[in-house]
């Protein structure tokens, strides 16, 4: 089982943590990560794009000549595609993108991902994070006693509530509960802070 450093608020190491093989030590399965982001990105998109047809569009009801005598071409309707001002042929319309893989697909990059910033040692593990007050300040100083200054994923146990209030105006900072941990998130941050219980619940969920 890889070990990792256990830290408390002020940056001190307070002992070691153990982390599940078969979460944290898994080799990396970077195909299935991709195929999991591109889901995800696709689950985002709003999906709302409309352009209208020849029968949605105002007027052309009327034939605008007769079919014949006239030398010119046949006509229906002046908003048939080919007009200026016509509708559009196979437009965009309202839909979803959204898409799910198999539920083991998932769970294994949500592995590999994990597995991925152990790797990097670029985890970084409390005995707690607790706050009195939401204060960012008091977050702020957490970070520095840890050395974060990049981008990072703040995995809790149940959200607490000081700790997102104190979170949510520092850039980059993203909190989230532990069932709540996903592909995206993990790998659009470049540290990942999780506290104790967190990482054990993760590892029940997805051993």
């Amino acid at each position: 089982m890889p070990k990792v450093a256990l830290y408390n608020q002020n940056g001190s190491q307070v002992g070691e943590v153990e982390l599940n093989d078969a979460v944290f030590g898994i080799e990396p399965n970077e195909h299935v990560l991709f195929e999991a982001i591109i889901m995800q990105r696709a689950s985002l998109r709003q999906g709302t794009h409309k352009v209208k047809g020849r029968s949605e569009v105002r007027g052309g009801g009327r034939k605008p000549w007769r079919q014949k005598g006239t030398g010119r071409a046949r006509q229906g309707s002046i908003r048939a595609p080919q007009w200026r001002g016509g509708g559009t042929v196979f437009g965009p319309v309202p839909r979803s993108y959204s898409y799910k893989l198999p539920k083991k697909v998932r769970r294994l990059a949500i592995k590999s991902a994990l597995s991925s910033k152990v790797r990097e040692n670029n985890i970084l593990v409390l005995d707690a994070l607790n706050f009195d007050a939401p204060k960012t300040k008091d977050f702020i100083a957490v970070l520095k006693n840890l050395s974060v200054d990049k981008k990072a994923l703040v995995v809790t146990d149940g959200l607490n509530e000081n700790v997102v209030l104190s979170a949510r105006n520092i850039p980059g900072i993203t909190v989230v509960e532990a069932t709540g941990v996903n592909v995206l998130d993990v790998v659009n941050h470049d540290q990942l802070i999780m506290t104790k219980s967190a990482v054990e619940k993760v590892g029940e969920v997805l051993g």
